[in-house]
C-alpha cells in the first residue's frame, strides 16, 4: 500500500536537480525539498505523531512551512492550517475542537498558545517567516530518507475550518482522494506541464494557495516562484520568469492600477487564474483590454476544492465561473426540496464527485444536514445556469460574507459588536468591494449617541481576526425589519451597495 496523496503528488521528481521553488533567498531543488520533508517527517514521528493524528499550524508562509504540509502527509498525519490572522481566543476553539498532537505557531504567539497546547496535551513548536524556530532546529537533527507511511485514498489528509451557519466554525475533512483527484483534473483542464512556472503569492493556510496551486505544480513537476505575500511591484519583478499566475481579484485590480503592467509585460504569460472571491465583470474586461488575455475564473470552496472553471479553450465569460469540471456532478436545485431546476432559474448549487469532502469533524448531525440522500453536497451558494451551460454565482442562502476569499459569518461579528457599551444592536453585511469581492460592513443602532466608530474598532481589534473586522462602521436610527421582526439584511445591502465604489 502506498501513501495515496504523497506518492501521487509529492513523489521525488525524476530530475531531482530541477528547481522546484524560486524564492527571494535562492532556489530549492526537488531533491532539496524532498530531503527537507524527510527530516520534518522524522521529527513528527519522533514527537509522537501517529497516522491520523492532527498537526495544527499557524505560521507565516515559508518553504519550511510548505515542507511541513508535505511532511505531515508523508508521515501519515492530518494537516490543519490556520489563518495567520486568528487571535489566541479563536485558536483556543480550533485547537480544543481538533485536539492536534502537534501545534506549530510563530515565536511571538508561543506564550499565548502554550497553555492551550498544554491543556490538550499537544507538543508545541515554533516557526517564523525567516524559517527560524524550534521546528527547524529539531528537524535538522534528523536525517533521511523517510519512507512514506502507507495511507489509502479515503484516509484523512487535511482538516480546514470554515464558517458555520450558527457562527461556530466547522472542520471540513478532506481525504487523500479529494486532494489528489482535484489536482489531476486541474492538470488536464488547465494544461499544466513540467514547463510551467507558477507565480505563487497566495497564503498557504487556504485551499487556493495550498491545494489548488501547490499540489498542482508538485504533481506535474513544474516550478513555483514562492513569495511570502502579494505586491504588484514584486509580481511585475518576477513575472518575466513565470508562465502562469493564480490570484484573487485584489491581485488583478492592483496590477491594473500599476503603470508597469502593460501588454508587453504579460505577453509571455499563458494563463491567469482568479478565484476565492467574485471577480467583477469590469475587472475582467479591463484586464483583457490591457493585456489581450482573458482571466480564467473558477469556483470552489473549502469543502469541495475546485468544482467549476471557465474553459481553457473557448469563451471565458465575465461574471461566470464556467462549467462543472470533469468528474464533478453539479445541479442547480430548489433549496427546500433539492429538485433540479431548469436553466435560467436561480437555485442552490449541489454537487457530487471525488472532490467533495467526507464531512465535518466531530459533527455527524451537521454532516447529515449538508448532504442529500443521493450524495449531493448542499453548498449554500445560489447560482443560475444559462442556456450555454455557464454557471453564475448570484449569492448565498445564508448571510455568509466572503471577503478576500475568506469566510466571515456575521453572527460572530455582531456578537462582539453588541457587547460594546453604547451599542443597542447591530447588523453585519457584505458590500461589494473592488479588491476584496465583499467588504465587511457593520450597521449599528446606538444606545449612546456619543459612541464613535473608533471605540467599536478598538473593542474588536484583539477579539477578531483582521479580515473579520468591519471595513466600515455606519450608524443608523433603526434597522429595517419585516413583519416578523427579522432584520432585512437584503435591504441593508441594497442601501449600501455603492459604499466602496
Amino acid at each position: 500500500m502506498t501513501n495515496y496523496l504523497y506518492d501521487g503528488v509529492f513523489a521525488p521528481h525524476a530530475d531531482s536537480r530541477k528547481t522546484f521553488l524560486y524564492t527571494a533567498d535562492g532556489e530549492i531543488s526537488f531533491a532539496d525539498f524532498t530531503a527537507l520533508t524527510d527530516r520534518i517527517a522524522s521529527l513528527l514521528v519522533a514527537t509522537g505523531m501517529a497516522p491520523g493524528d492532527r498537526v495544527a499550524v499557524q505560521a507565516d508562509k515559508s518553504v519550511m512551512l510548505f515542507a511541513l504540509y508535505a511532511a505531515t502527509v508523508k508521515a501519515g498525519g492530518v494537516y490543519l492550517p490556520l489563518n495567520t490572522g486568528y487571535t489566541a481566543a479563536e485558536l483556543d476553539y480550533f485547537l480544543g475542537d481538533a485536539k492536534p498532537r502537534i501545534v506549530v505557531v510563530s515565536g511571538k504567539a508561543e506564550a499565548a498558545i502554550a497553555p492551550i497546547a498544554e491543556r490538550i496535551g499537544a507538543a508545541l513548536m515554533t516557526l517564523d517567516a525567516d524559517e527560524s524556530g524550534s521546528l527547524r532546529d529539531a528537524a535538522m537533527a534528523h536525517e533521511g530518507p523517510f519512507a512514506a507511511v502507507p495511507r489509502g485514498s479515503e484516509d484523512l489528509a487535511a482538516i480546514l475550518y470554515t464558517s458555520g451557519t450558527t457562527g461556530r466554525s466547522k472542520g471540513a475533512k478532506l481525504c487523500h482522494r479529494n486532494l489528489r483527484s482535484n489536482a489531476e483534473v486541474l492538470r488536464d483542464y488547465w494544461r499544466f506541464t513540467p514547463d510551467d512556472v507558477l507565480l505563487h503569492m497566495l497564503p498557504i493556510y487556504h485551499t487556493h494557495g495550498l491545494f489548488v496551486a501547490s499540489n498542482l505544480l508538485a504533481l506535474v513537476g513544474g516550478s513555483m516562484i514562492f513569495l511570502p505575500k502579494y505586491a504588484a511591484d514584486v509580481a511585475l519583478e518576477w513575472m518575466p520568469k513565470a508562465t502562469t499566475m493564480m490570484g484573487v481579484p485584489t491581485f488583478y485590480t492592483r496590477l491594473l492600477d500599476h503603470d508597469g503592467f502593460t501588454r508587453e509585460a504579460s505577453a509571455h504569460m499563458r494563463l491567469f487564474i482568479s478565484g476565492s472571491a467574485p471577480l467583477l465583470a469590469e475587472t475582467h474586461r479591463q484586464f483583457e483590454a490591457r493585456t489581450g488575455k482573458a482571466i480564467l475564473e473558477r469556483y470552489g470552496m473549502t469543502e469541495t476544492n475546485m468544482s467549476t472553471s471557465n474553459p481553457f479553450d473557448g469563451d471565458r465569460r465575465a461574471g461566470t465561473v464556467g462549467f462543472a469540471l470533469p468528474g464533478v456532478d453539479i445541479r442547480i436545485a430548489d433549496p427546500q426540496t433539492g429538485a433540479p431546476l431548469p436553466d435560467g432559474e436561480i437555485g442552490i448549487i449541489e454537487q457530487r464527485g471525488d472532490n467533495v469532502f467526507l464531512g465535518y469533524w466531530e459533527m455527524p448531525e451537521k454532516t447529515a444536514e449538508s448532504f442529500r440522500d443521493d450524495g449531493f453536497f448542499i453548498t449554500g451558494d445560489m447560482a443560475v445556469r444559462d442556456a450555454d451551460g455557464y454557471i453564475s454565482i448570484v449569492g448565498r442562502d445564508k448571510d455568509l460574507i466572503i471577503s478576500g476569499g475568506l469566510n466571515v459569518y456575521p453572527k460572530e461579528v455582531e456578537g462582539m459588536i453588541d457587547a460594546v457599551e453604547g451599542v443597542l444592536e447591530s447588523a453585519v453585511i457584505g458590500v461589494p468591494h473592488r479588491d476584496f469581492g465583499e467588504a465587511v460592513v457593520a450597521v449599528i443602532v446606538r444606545s449612546d449617541d456619543a459612541l464613535a466608530a473608533e471605540t467599536v474598532e478598538a473593542a474588536l481589534a484583539d477579539q477578531l481576526a483582521k479580515f473579520k473586522q468591519p471595513k466600515a462602521i455606519l450608524f443608523t436610527d433603526a434597522l429595517p425589519r419585516n413583519s416578523m421582526g427579522k432584520v432585512q439584511k437584503a435591504e441593508l445591502r441594497k442601501a449600501h451597495d455603492g459604499l466602496f465604489s
